[in-house]
């Protein structure tokens, strides 16, 4: 018996359990009881989630930003749920650890634990944790975990997602380990102090219960198995879940190449410091050992909330690394294959207390995921895949005019988006963001139905999808109009609208994000991909897209019917065919998706990009920005033809931004053109 570490920041053990290597080692099991019980456990983390959209009070949690998980008495990952949000998944054990370190032996049967404290292991703090023990015989041989995410968790703006802060004490509440029923006594007191310090306390604790009652859903089903199989068995079951888990890894890990890749993804810039693209440092290194991760030189923290706690750093490389592997199940024993020095603490990976960090989904959390997967990408090439959009949240809240006495609400809106190109196929369009792919598309009819926001329009956003070879898969357009609401607020997490969503394998990049007010209008304004407590008034108006994905190979190799495909279906223009992919074609009857294609011109036409486009990289950004201003060029040429990042509202240049992404574009794109 050995054991097995991943190395913490904070110089504990962040997942710490012990392992059997034996060749087929089954704790005394025999096969078919090991099968039973290890689907078992995932039936029983299911039941918590059935529960839990049943009897929600959020419509974000009923929209499934919820998270499940069984751990053992240790408190590591025993299974997930088969449709929880990659981010939640890999920081529950840490979760589940901090209520044992703080509690230890004051741990008692029917207790109940909440936490969201983003320094003991959790995300941010509007994802609170209900966590409840499983007793067998006057001992814990389990615990229960549900997280889901709280639309409001105080803080200086509605919907606690403020883009100002620099530490956390204006993002909102942060739980510690406390317990909230003891020994199946609900202490009211203390749960009324956590919801009071919300928006909407009477949700808060409605979600507080039903999540408390989903964790005694999955303690009911574990103590049916104990009485059926003995509880020996079911302890022993849930080691060996983990530890058939990590020998499948381990297995799989020796048929790979051995060696060390490296890249580096950017945040758009750091407030504090001046214009420029803020570095995250990724190396990987597979040496026959495992999986090892290297984080170091990636940016100091930055002046806001983009920042990552070690949780979720950890997270986003057990999520990303996942994807490489999805026929394996994700519990401790993927983690203790997987070794990561994610750094000195202080980094824009590794922010402790006092950084702000609510924004690190949108921040090094998605940058982490694309780096990775990019280096999959050059060991696993028939897997390969370029840039997914990032994750996107627009926060409105204030006051509804349209009941008495005007209470508060909070439209919280995240949109679905492209993933990358891959090594075989376009990206997957109009989809979830690579954070949670569980996450549903909420209903606009329920929004509007809660909130004093009407939406205008949600459709695909053409000429989304980066082209390639394989082209990214489309983002999507949402606009609304406030109506009868006062003292409203507008917010936004994002990023890239200037580290734009990258192609790889000469594939170009998508567009950047960043939300309009009242766009088409005299008041028109560009609000960018990050800020926060926007006044908006009775109707106003705003509208942004979600990026697609980055494209997979030249797109001048793309097939031209499939570029005439794409115009039909309207994911690609006529004018974008021919900038992008070379691609002449006519329009005869939109109306019949009746157009032609010109196989003679699109020779020409992609003879001529290829012996101009190298040049376009290099052209002055001066005079590329100076065209854009004036209307000479378009947005999308800025950024696919010549490199050049500005701000998209008023065509100021980025110098060093542009200099940083040129470097990027020539190492992804221009350095796989024939």
């Amino acid at each position: 018996m050995t054991d097995t570490l991943v190395s913490s920041p904070s110089g504990k053990d962040a997942a710490t359990r012990s392992t059997h290597h034996g060749a087929g080692s089954l704790h005394g099991l025999d096969p078919v009881t090991f099968e039973v019980l290890k689907n078992a456990f995932a039936t029983s983390v299911d039941l918590m989630s059935e529960q839990i959209l049943r009897t929600c009070y959020s419509f974000v949690i009923y929209s499934r930003d919820f998270s499940s998980a069984l751990c053992d008495a240790q408190g590591n990952t025993v299974m997930q749920g088969s449709g929880d949000i990659a981010v939640h998944v890999g920081t529950l054990h840490f979760q589940c650890k901090a209520v044992l370190e703080e509690f230890g032996q004051d741990i008692h049967p029917d207790d109940v634990f909440a936490i969201n404290d983003p320094y003991r292991g959790g995300t941010h703090f509007n994802d609170v944790s209900f966590i409840r023990p499983v007793f067998s015989d006057g001992e814990i041989i389990a615990f229960a975990q549900n997280k889901g995410h709280w639309a409001d968790i105080g803080g200086n703006v509605p919907g606690s997602f403020d883009v100002n802060a620099k530490e956390h004490f204006g993002e909102g509440l942060r739980i510690t380990p406390v317990r909230i029923w003891s020994k199946g006594v609900f202490l009211h007191d203390v749960a009324q102090l956590l919801v009071s310090n919300t928006r909407a306390p009477q949700q808060a604790m409605g979600d507080l219960h039903a999540q408390s009652e989903a964790t005694a859903v999955c303690e009911r089903e574990v103590q049916r198995l104990v009485r059926k199989y003995s509880k020996a068995t079911v302890v022993a079951a849930m080691q060996e879940t983990q530890d058939y888990v990590e020998r499948i890894v381990r297995r799989r890990l020796e048929t790979l190449p051995q060696g060390t890749w490296e890249t580096t993804d950017y945040i758009d810039s750091d407030p504090g410091k001046e214009e420029g693209l803020v570095p995250i440092k990724i190396k990987l290194t597979l040496d026959g050992q495992g999986i090892h991760y290297d984080l170091n030189g990636s940016a100091p923290a930055v002046a806001t909330f983009l920042n990552s706690g070690y949780g979720t750093t950890f997270s986003a490389i057990y999520a990303g690394t996942k994807t490489f592997f999805p026929d394996i199940p994700l519990n401790s024993g993927f983690y203790a294959a997987v070794n990561a020095d994610i750094g000195p603490e202080g980094t824009v990976v590794n922010a402790g207390w006092p950084y702000a960090v609510t924004g690190f989904c949108s921040g090094p959390y998605e940058k982490l995921m694309n780096g990775i997967f990019e280096l999959w990408s050059q060991i696993m090439p028939e897997r390969a895949m370029a840039c997914a959009f990032n994750l996107e949240y627009l926060l409105v809240g204030g006051r509804d005019k349209r009941s008495e006495p005007a209470p508060y609400f909070m439209w919280y809106d995240w949109m679905a988006g492209g993933w990358g190109g891959r090594a075989s196929k376009d990206g997957a369009g109009a989809s979830a963001p690579v954070f949670g792919p569980g996450l549903a598309v909420q209903p606009v009819e329920g929004q509007e139905r809660l909130s004093p926001v009407l939406t205008t329009v949600h459709q695909i956003a053409m000429d989304s999808g980066g082209p390639g070879r394989f082209r990214g898969g489309v983002g999507i357009e949402k606009g609304g109009t406030l109506t009868d609401a006062t003292n409203t607020v507008m917010s936004y997490c994002c990023d890239r609208a200037r580290s734009i969503t990258w192609g790889i394998e000469g594939g170009l990049p998508s567009i950047p994000h960043g939300v309009w007010l009242n766009k088409g209008t005299e008041d028109e304004k560009f609000l960018g991909s990050n800020f926060s407590s926007v006044p908006l008034e009775s109707g106003d108006s705003f509208t942004r897209p979600s990026a697609g994905g980055g494209g997979f190979g030249d797109p001048l190799e793309r097939h031209p019917q499939e570029v005439l495909d794409d115009v039909i279906d309207g994911y690609v223009s006529i004018g974008r065919a021919a900038s992008d992919y070379g691609v002449v074609i006519t329009e005869i009857d939109a109306e019949l998706d009746d157009f032609l294609l010109d196989e003679a011109a699109s020779d020409l036409l992609r003879t001529e990009i290829r012996s101009q486009r190298a040049g376009w990289l290099t052209e002055d950004a001066a005079d590329v920005a100076a065209r854009y201003r004036s209307g000479e060029t378009d947005m999308l040429d800025v950024i696919r033809r010549h490199g050049v990042i500005l701000d998209w509202g008023s065509g100021e240049l980025f110098p060093n931004t542009t200099a940083q992404f040129r470097t990027l574009m020539e190492r992804r794109s221009a350095s796989h053109w024939k």
